[in-house]
């Protein structure tokens, strides 16, 4: 991991991203705590040329982004011509969407679409589709776990956004589980839990529990190409927490 290859997301900042004005703000404050590049996530609806020239002018490469099944459904040319304005590779789903949730068989036809829509994107536009898990994920069914039937039944174009709070949150061991998707997630995310009043909330990478120094240690034995900071919600101002993960990540270069 190099100081370049940590990225905060916008989904942190959601908002303070909601108009031109806005974005273009916080992309300059994002900059100013010593981030180098960001993944693009519930922004408003702000033309993504500005998108680009706002990101240029802070100095911001996009690494990632989060976007909407409706649009990798039915407008996949348009978002596909938008990441490559954007120079960036990695177009996410940030949740798998609520009909797909109900059981083995919908796990099964969930990983079916996403592998079609993977392999167009690879095939004709150069891009990667990568998933990004919460913890329901890892609910059992008939032996097995959706996640696993998302890892073992999608084709290898297929990439990984493994949330490590949300592996953490399933059960799941976040070391393993980056060594089970490993050639196959180049970008993850990164969240601390901690508990308060016996209850587990986000918190800022090296304020929780979770072993971060051999999390790290495991992503860069697997070829992790972007480290990003993320937190779903902050007990302080998120800008603040974002400053606070960065610290202590590039305590660990």
């Amino acid at each position: 991991m190099k100081r370049s290859m940590i990225a905060a997301q916008m989904y942190t900042l959601r908002d303070y991203t909601q108009t031109a004005e806005d974005l273009r703000s916080t992309f300059q404050k994002v900059s100013a705590m010593g981030y180098e590049s960001i993944q693009i996530s519930s922004i408003g609806p702000i033309n993504p040329m500005l998108v680009k020239e706002y990101a240029d002018e802070a100095g911001l490469a996009i690494c990632a982004t989060h976007v909407s099944w409706d649009r990798l459904v039915n407008d996949l040319d348009a978002l596909a011509a938008e990441h490559k304005l954007w120079n960036c590779k990695y177009i996410g789903l940030g949740s798998l969407p609520e009909e797909f949730r109900t059981g083995l068989e919908s796990y099964r036809n969930f990983a079916k679409l996403i592998s079609e829509i993977a392999i167009i994107l690879k095939e004709q536009h150069g891009l990667q589709f990568v998933y990004h898990n919460h913890d329901f994920e890892f609910e059992r069914f008939e032996g097995t776990t959706g996640m696993e039937v998302l890892l073992n039944e999608t084709d290898p174009s297929v990439g990984f956004i493994l949330d490590l709070y949300w592996v953490q949150a399933g059960g799941a061991s976040p070391e393993e589980w980056i060594r089970k998707v490993e050639g196959r997630m180049q970008v993850v995310h990164l969240k601390d839990m901690a508990i308060v009043d016996r209850k587990q909330v986000f918190a800022e990478i090296g304020e929780g529990n979770m072993n971060y120094a051999e999390i790290i240690a495991t992503c860069r034995e697997t070829g992790v190409e972007w480290y990003v900071v993320e937190q779903d919600v902050c007990r302080r101002d998120p800008f603040e927490s974002l400053e606070m993960s960065l610290r202590y990540l590039i305590s660990l270069l």
